[in-house]
């Protein structure tokens, strides 16, 4: 078996030009398919809800952009003495595009001294945790965001007509954490010229997961009869619902997934079949030499399994490391969806073009052994 794996390869090293060509047209096609279900796989991160999940925003009832959504501060004191509820953390979000967009810039304001209850995973990376706290206009800005933006601990920045002090750069498990600037909230109320006491959200965090949907109900219906009413759902739901638009055009990059595979496909089963043809001589005196049968399939496969791997290796590779080079975040109605590779995705895509590779081959292998060995010898 290993003397077929080093004659597959010897047939490949053969006719370089055809089986380089093949490999970039593998490498295209999982390219594609890689940054295809990367994105199905951020946006299934995003919005399937699990039983670890506890929270839940509060939002203005039949709003959907941050800017139209305005609920007065005060709220929070009532929601907290609510049963189930473990915090309340009021939120004004401002972001330069509401619709569905391939560069959002997204401010979130907490108040101070609540930015580690709103997102404790937060670890600062750059710059100096006091800057933050000594003064009104300091941010700390994502680490992808800073990257994109090419920004460091010191910079100024200006954006939606609100200028800030970079005063640090954080890092989070949560994607969302990294592609957004985190300001004082009074600072941004004063900044977007919205007034004080007003916010977009509140974010309340319940005892348990089983307590969601009954202190959503709760708050609703606190509220119904108020000048603001108000609409609650589960964090997941509500990136769900707010992000109609994105949700509706990643699901048609599917179709780009299944045109990539195809193209796989066909690009290895024509390239194994002209091997196959341009071989007809060798493989009969193979077997005349005693070869059975399933070790020419054999070959025939491994050549297709080769071409495959290394279509996948090149394509997904490459992927990973553009997509983790460039840090694509897509938005809509305030709500941001980071688009980072996994390793497993690779992994998946690699192991995809390995078998696609050899399903391509069948068809060709199958008529490498059929063939007659005295007719072919003829040939």
């Amino acid at each position: 078996m290993i003397a077929l794996f080093q004659l597959a390869t010897k047939q490949l090293q053969r006719h370089r030009l055809r089986t380089s060509l093949t490999v970039c047209g593998v490498a295209s096609g999982m390219f594609l398919y890689t940054s295809v279900e990367t994105l199905q796989d951020s946006l299934a991160s995003a919005t399937e809800e699990t039983a670890a999940d506890t929270t839940l925003v509060v939002y203005r009832e039949n709003r959907f952009c941050p800017m139209a959504s305005q609920l007065p501060e005060h709220y929070q004191d009532e929601i907290r003495e609510m049963d189930g509820v473990k915090e309340v953390i009021p939120i004004k979000i401002t972001v330069n595009n509401c619709g569905a967009s391939l560069d959002v810039i997204t401010f979130r304001g907490v108040p101070e001294g609540m930015l580690r209850k709103f997102a404790p995973e937060i670890e600062i990376i750059e710059g100096d945790d006091s800057e933050w706290k000594k003064r009104g206009d300091a941010a700390l800005l994502g680490e992808q965001f800073a990257k994109r933006r090419g920004l460091k601990p010191g910079d100024k920045f200006d954006a939606v007509g609100i200028t800030v002090h970079v005063a640090g750069i954080i890092r989070s498990p949560f994607p969302q954490d990294n592609n957004v600037a985190y300001v004082k909230l009074e600072f941004l109320q004063q900044a977007s010229k919205t007034g004080l006491g007003i916010v977009t959200q509140f974010n309340v965090r319940v005892d348990k997961s089983s307590h969601l949907k009954p202190v959503a109900e709760m708050i609703d219906a606190r509220f119904k009869s108020d000048q603001m009413p108000t609409n609650t759902r589960p964090e997941k739901a509500f990136f769900a619902e707010a992000a109609g638009q994105l949700i509706e055009l990643i699901g048609f990059t599917r179709w780009l997934g299944i045109a990539a595979v195809v193209a796989v496909v066909a690009l290895v089963a024509n390239a194994i079949s002209l091997m196959v043809r341009s071989r007809v001589k060798e493989n009969a005196v193979l077997r005349t030499l005693g070869y059975p049968s399933r070790a020419i399939m054999f070959l025939v496969l491994s050549e297709g399994g080769m071409l495959g791997l290394m279509g996948g290796l090149c394509g997904a590779g490459f992927a990973w490391a553009f997509l983790r080079w460039q840090s694509f975040t897509m938005g809509s109605e305030g709500q941001t969806l980071a688009i980072l590779p996994q390793i497993s995705t690779v992994l998946f895509a690699i192991t995809a073009a390995l078998l696609l590779g050899i399903i391509a081959s069948i068809h060709p292998a199958f008529i490498a052994i059929r063939q007659p060995i005295v007719k072919s010898l003829r040939s």
